[in-house]
């Protein structure tokens, strides 16, 4: 058994566990909850004597961890699966743990087959998984089949079928009469695998109790009940009698009542007393998330605020028109309507503007294949000459020995051909 008393640790004006008093019983998994900061590792590690408590004492079956013999055969703890020689394999990193507490060389080969890591024990940890290295953490902490366990984030960067071996060892270890102490920030995994809840805040005890009833302390229990949706009388009718009765009742939108203040066979008797049939009477209950959110709200100290994205975000231009089979390029600056089918204008009186300039290379935009001869490709009217009284009309193909003349730079061009 695990047991705490008057419990407190300060870092210089930080207080970080403060008058701590708990007991942590065999044959169950206890769980360990509390918001980041709250002193959950701090209190782990003076269990475990690596942090010396500024008052009070915890012991673990009725002595300080430190004067415990041998202990890695008595405590098993996971705090940091990280806390491993990189270049040496799964084998002979557990090897070394055994030699140390005088645990035969046969155990390594046993717990390796525990945890699923039997196939890769030779293979260097620093080449492991998150989920392959908290294998190994857990490991280590078997090792020395020890009947007090401590686990921190056992399931940190397992796979779901990891989570739920997890689960299944707790519940196996606590059935043997072990103590079984686990941190976690998984509430649907602690209302899965713990039976009994110490939650802490800002250093300070919250709640030491039974899961069952740390939920129904920090939640308001209630009952759906429904009514015919063919006759919205009846339901209005319940109301008033359950109302009477004492009961607090709200309209859901979906037809139903919650009812709160009043039990179940109650509800059915005041039902069947007013000649009311019913299509839905069930008992709910808040998770284990909700309740220790609502227990906790006071004591969280790190809470998220909305990014405003302050001067990044940026105006998202219109996109400009673009030519078939063109994707994602733009027409010369200036020329802004879109070509119609190849040899045609989109519009009469508008030239096109990925025609090639004569004599000159490709502008921006252009992607059609170059015309047989120097004149406008496709029959093109040329957009960098001025255009002609018959601007809407498609220019006739030139021939080969006849090319066409050049444009006439002496006028002035009202466009910005660039």
């Amino acid at each position: 058994m695990i047991e705490a008393v008057g419990l407190t640790k300060r870092y210089g004006a930080k207080t970080a566990v403060h008058n701590l008093s708990f007991q942590v019983r065999p044959g169950t998994v206890t769980g360990f909850l509390g918001p980041n900061g709250s002193g959950k590792s701090t209190t782990m590690r003076m269990i475990l004597g690596l942090d010396t408590p500024t008052s009070g004492r915890v012991t673990i079956g009725g002595i300080p961890f430190r004067k415990v013999p041998n202990a890695p055969r008595h405590v098993g703890a996971l705090l940091d699966a990280k806390a491993v020689h990189g270049g040496r394999s799964a084998r002979q990193h557990l090897l070394s743990l055994a030699q140390l507490s005088g645990i035969p060389a046969r155990r390594v080969d046993e717990v390796l087959g525990v945890v699923g890591l039997q196939e890769v024990a030779r293979k260097r940890s620093n080449g492991f998984s998150l989920g392959m290295g908290q294998r190994l953490g857990i490991a280590a902490a078997l090792l020395g089949d020890p009947q007090v366990l401590l686990f921190d984030e056992p399931v940190n960067g397992l796979d779901p079928e990891g989570i739920l071996w997890v689960r299944n060892l707790m519940k196996q270890l606590a059935a043997e009469g072990r103590t079984v102490f686990v941190s976690s920030h998984l509430m649907s995994e602690m209302a899965l695998t713990a039976e009994h809840l110490i939650v802490i805040g800002r250093g300070q005890l919250l709640a030491d109790m039974p899961v069952k009833d740390f939920i129904s302390a920090n939640s308001a229990d209630f009952a759906r009940v429904r009514t015919p949706d063919t006759d919205p009388e009846l339901r209005e009718k319940l109301g008033s009698v359950l109302g009477e009765a004492g009961a607090q009742v709200v309209p859901e939108p979906d037809g139903a009542l919650r009812v709160t203040g009043l039990p179940l066979p109650r509800i059915s008797d005041l039902a069947h007393g007013a000649d009311i049939r019913l299509w839905e009477l069930s008992p709910h209950q808040a998770s284990l998330e909700e309740a220790y959110m609502q227990l906790t709200q006071s004591v969280v100290d790190y809470r998220s605020t909305t990014d405003q994205r302050a001067g990044l975000q940026q105006q998202v231009a219109a996109p400009a028109p673009q030519g078939p089979g063109m994707p994602g390029q733009q027409p010369p600056q200036g020329y802004a309507p879109q070509p119609g089918p190849y040899g045609q204008p989109a519009h009469p009186g508008q030239p096109n503007p990925y025609a090639q300039a004569p004599g000159g290379a490709p502008g921006q935009g252009y992607g059609y294949p170059p015309a047989a001869g120097p004149g406008a490709p496709y029959g093109q009217p040329n957009p960098y000459a001025q255009p002609g009284p018959q601007a809407g009309a498609p220019a006739p193909m030139q021939p080969a020995a006849q090319p066409a003349a050049p444009a006439d730079i002496s006028k002035p061009h009202t466009e910005d051909a660039r």
